[in-house]
């Protein structure tokens, strides 16, 4: 099972992939750097569309309400030590709504911390329902040179049968290597697996046995359709 989202949730997902009884093959296309947050003031609450902005976030907000895109980033963002933390459960647009129902535009502005080119659609919606929306760059993900040795051998080798893809971003970048380092034959065996539409779209330009899409944009119900 090759695993291209990149760290730190590789290995937890290589974990989870290794419990169900996978072998899985970390094949990182993506490398996730971290950017200084900035001044972003006295929120009346934190907006965080994933797991990868928590560690920008400065202890000083850790009483702030903090409001996840998803049951995996609040669990981090608990674990990093914030008392108020609500999930969306699913995406971005379920954070809008989310941050509708318990949130005031009146009670002050909102700290926005995303990935470098995120985040922009969900501070337009909440921009036009009144709110003052900081939107600060916590994260850029950089794109991988090349798969690591390990996984060019699995693919070669027509050993890998699955592979777990987290983003469009990602599933855009693992076309654009294997088609300039490999022939795209090695992937006709392979199942994609997909967390979004988006995603599932980025990888039509490779012959994939066939591409499944999780009914909603969570790892696990990306490892039901393992079952």
């Amino acid at each position: 099972m090759l695993v291209t989202r990149p760290e730190p949730g590789a290995s937890e997902t290589a974990s989870r992939l290794a419990a169900l009884g996978f072998t899985p093959v970390l094949a990182p296309v993506m490398t996730i750097a971290p950017r200084a947050l900035g001044d972003a003031g006295r929120p009346q609450a934190v907006l965080v569309t994933s797991g990868n902005a928590i560690p920008a976030l400065p202890a000083a907000l850790q009483a702030v309400p903090l409001l996840a895109v998803g049951d995996a980033t609040a669990e981090r963002a608990r674990r990093a030590g914030f008392a108020i933390v609500h999930s969306a459960g699913r995406d971005a647009e379920a954070l809008a709504i989310l941050t509708l129902s318990l949130l005031n535009p009146a009670a002050g502005p909102l700290l926005l911390a995303s990935g470098e080119g995120h985040g922009m659609a969900l501070a337009a919606t909440l921009r036009r329902h009144g709110f003052t929306v900081r939107r600060r760059i916590a994260y850029a993900a950089l794109p991988a040179e090349a798969l690591p040795a390990a996984a060019v051998a699995a693919l070669a080798s027509g050993a890998v049968r699955a592979a777990v893809f987290f983003s469009p971003l990602s599933a855009r970048r693992f076309v654009t290597i294997l088609q300039r380092d490999m022939s795209a034959d090695v992937v006709r065996g392979i199942e994609a697996l997909a967390i979004s539409r988006p995603t599932e779209a980025a990888l039509r330009p490779l012959p994939w046995r066939r591409v499944r899409v999780a009914s909603h944009p969570t790892q696990d119900e990306m490892l039901t359709l393992l079952q």
